[in-house]
């Protein structure tokens, strides 16, 4: 099953590829590549002035640092839901091509877990694309400051990352209505960015606390906080161990929770 996987994928190179590449690319270009060019520089809060004065207070950290770790865990959440959860809605359509994976000599939980591994496969993939992406497309001076930390460290949050978006993948594939498959960008994964800390440290949010708070149900925001401590650890971070208790529990969890509705829709 998983060489299935890897062959459509090798096959969908092309379009695997412009779909991971696109959304981040516009995202550094603009904000890393355009905004310095016409604005002398582009900081949030206020005039260039104040932002450049803040910066100088933050030891010169420019948006392009805040932006790799974030939009490398925009890409492993759009990757990890897209590549299960529209093949699940293609396969439990009126065709139910889900029955011949069924008919496999293995557990109906077996085939589950086949395609969150297959899912994050390819978040994983989708992060590593992006990755030099945001350290190579910037304006000249503004080049992002990593400093990785620790690689193993940083392979780790990026696996149980890939993993936890494939699990919550394959449960939001079971669970929602294929007719409303749409929902899934205004009511999930719009939300799930714009609140991700993609564009923000966490830390930033003290000054709005309830929002600080309540942002914390969003797995996104410890995959970024995750990779902004092991890649730049300059700017303010969550804990580690919440960051890690976070990700692999959530993997736990979606995971189970994510097999038990597979199991169920497959045998109905």
């Amino acid at each position: 099953m998983m060489a299935r996987e890897f062959r459509v994928l090798r096959r969908n190179a092309v379009a695997t590829f412009t779909r991971a590449v696109m959304q981040p690319l516009l995202f550094v270009f603009v904000f890393a590549y355009v905004f310095p060019k016409i604005g002398g520089g582009f900081m949030l809060g206020g005039s260039a002035a104040a932002a450049g004065a803040g910066a100088a207070a933050a030891g010169g950290v420019n948006f392009a640092t805040i932006l790799v770790p974030g939009l490398m865990a925009s890409m492993l959440l759009m990757q990890g839901i897209m590549a299960v959860t529209f093949p699940l809605v293609m396969e439990f359509s009126w065709q139910r091509t889900i029955e011949d994976r069924a008919l496999a000599p293995v557990p109906i939980r077996v085939l589950a877990l086949q395609k969150i591994t297959a899912g994050a496969v390819q978040s994983f993939l989708g992060a590593l694309i992006v990755f030099p992406i945001v350290l190579l497309v910037h304006a000249p001076g503004q080049a992002p400051q990593v400093d990785v930390t620790s690689w193993a460290l940083f392979a780790f949050i990026l696996v149980f990352s890939s993993l936890l978006t494939a699990s919550l993948g394959l449960l939001l594939g079971t669970i929602m209505d294929p007719r409303k498959m749409q929902m899934l960008f205004a009511v999930i994964l719009l939300p799930a960015t714009m609140l991700g800390c993609v564009y923000y440290p966490w830390a930033a949010l003290s000054h709005i606390r309830w929002l600080q708070i309540a942002v914390l149900i969003n797995p996104m925001v410890y995959m970024s906080e995750g990779l902004r401590a092991v890649l730049t650890p300059s700017l303010p971070h969550m804990a580690m161990w919440a960051v890690l208790l976070a990700l692999v529990g959530g993997t736990v969890v979606f995971g189970y929770l994510g097999t038990r509705t597979f199991t169920k829709r497959v045998l109905n």
